[in-house]
């Protein structure tokens, strides 16, 4: 039986001290995705990548829910060169390493996907912050690290109003972009491909006041239809990515959207690292996975 590895944290472990409020994630995921695996004799085991498990046994790794490796990057990366000296790691170590500083955007703007106004800075501090609003205009900005996710050391800065606690503010280098309206008021919408495949699709809902689209912070989801034009608008988002990196199809994508500063919609992120697939919005996904993930086995 072919084995592949599904690397998670501990923290999304429900039953470990210190778990996430959205270990339940893990759970939904990775039950979609290895209960269709088992239907095609492929065995999907879940290992907590920065503790010791038997990597020799498996044939191939898939990066899952290591949501925990922002501050310990380095151990993170290593640790996906190891694992890929021993088997295929999906989606590839390069392609990570790419894809996980949020620099990505920058080269996707140059080949011309529809982006969002941002200002790069090496830290997050007064001038910084200042040159931001003198960029963009109006009252409001939000800051994000270079790496990260979940809206991790991610804040929404009204102008006039005092800064953020340091630890509340990216630790470095970090982008700056003008808040946008259409993501309190529409949301973020998500389109999710295995191998190229188009799977689902949803749009994620930020709680009343709150502008964060993670469940962590009370977003809710709902299955979206994307039209043609909007799957075609990610599709060359993919594309780009592709045309970049030098890669073939990845094996998992999310691309996310939202309703730019003009109405239509613009990339808020392209996650190709270890995104969440949705699987409640998704109940299909499972079959559309595991051909993806068969192509790249063969």
């Amino acid at each position: 039986m072919t084995r592949i590895c599904f690397l998670t944290s501990a923290d999304m472990m429900k039953d470990r001290p210190g778990a996430r409020d959205d270990w339940f994630e893990f759970d939904l995921e990775f039950g979609a995705l290895s209960k269709a695996c088992a239907a095609d004799g492929i065995s999907l085991e879940a290992c907590i990548w920065d503790q010791p498990f038997d990597a020799s046994v498996y044939d191939g790794f898939m990066v899952g829910t290591v949501w925990d490796y922002p501050p310990k990057l380095e151990l993170f990366l290593d640790t996906l060169d190891r694992l890929h000296e021993i088997a295929p790691v999906y989606n590839s170590p390069a392609l990570v390493r790419w894809n996980i500083e949020k620099t990505y955007l920058r080269a996707l703007d140059e080949v011309g996907a529809p982006s969002i106004p941002t200002l790069w800075a090496d830290k997050a501090d007064a001038d910084a912050i200042a040159a931001g609003f003198d960029r963009f205009g109006g009252d409001k900005i939000v800051v994000k690290p270079l790496v990260g996710g979940g809206a991790w050391r991610q804040a929404l800065i009204k102008k006039g109003e005092a800064l953020p606690a340091a630890d509340e503010l990216p630790l470095g280098a970090c982008l700056i972009q003008p808040f946008l309206p259409g993501v309190p008021e529409d949301g973020e919408y998500s389109m999710i491909f295995f191998g190229g495949r188009f799977s689902h699709a949803l749009n994620k809902r930020p709680k009343s006041g709150d502008y964060r689209v993670q469940s962590l912070y009370g977003a809710t989801e709902v299955r979206w239809e994307p039209s043609e034009a909007d799957l075609a608008l990610a599709r060359e988002v993919l594309s780009a990515a592709r045309s970049i990196t030098g890669e073939d199809e990845f094996l998992y994508a999310r691309v996310d959207m939202v309703r730019g500063l003009t109405g239509g919609l613009v990339v808020m992120e392209l996650e190709i690292i270890e995104p969440y697939l949705y699987p409640e919005q998704g109940p299909e996904m499972g079959a559309v996975f595991v051909e993806a993930l068969k192509d790249k086995l063969a």
